[in-house]
């Protein structure tokens, strides 16, 4: 099954947050939620709600660090395009052109 492919029992991810929801009082921050299953030792009893937890804490909040590799790719392009020769570039259209002889 999917499930076992996955860190997470997918299937038990629902009955263990509503068992741990018990716990935690209401507004709890996900970190805040991690602290309390570490300090309680609770991180076998809820196996699959840890990890989710983990793995939601390590998600970045933003997509800035994307937005930053192609902002700077465009760059690398854009310099790359303006330095480029006449015959290189007649050159790769060809080869773009033509990519079936080409292989």
């Amino acid at each position: 099954t999917r499930d076992d492919m996955l860190d997470i029992e997918v299937s038990d991810l629902g009955n263990e947050l509503k068992a741990l929801s018990r716990y935690i009082s209401a507004g709890s921050t996900p970190k805040a939620i991690l602290e309390y299953m570490c300090t309680n030792k609770m991180a076998t009893l809820f196996p699959n709600a840890f990890v989710a937890l983990r793995i939601l804490l390590t998600l970045p909040v933003t997509v800035a660090s994307g937005e930053r590799s192609f902002s700077k790719l465009k760059l690398i392009k854009t310099h790359l395009r303006s330095t480029m020769t006449q015959e290189r570039l007649v050159g790769l259209a060809t080869v773009s052109i033509e990519h079936e002889l080409a292989q």
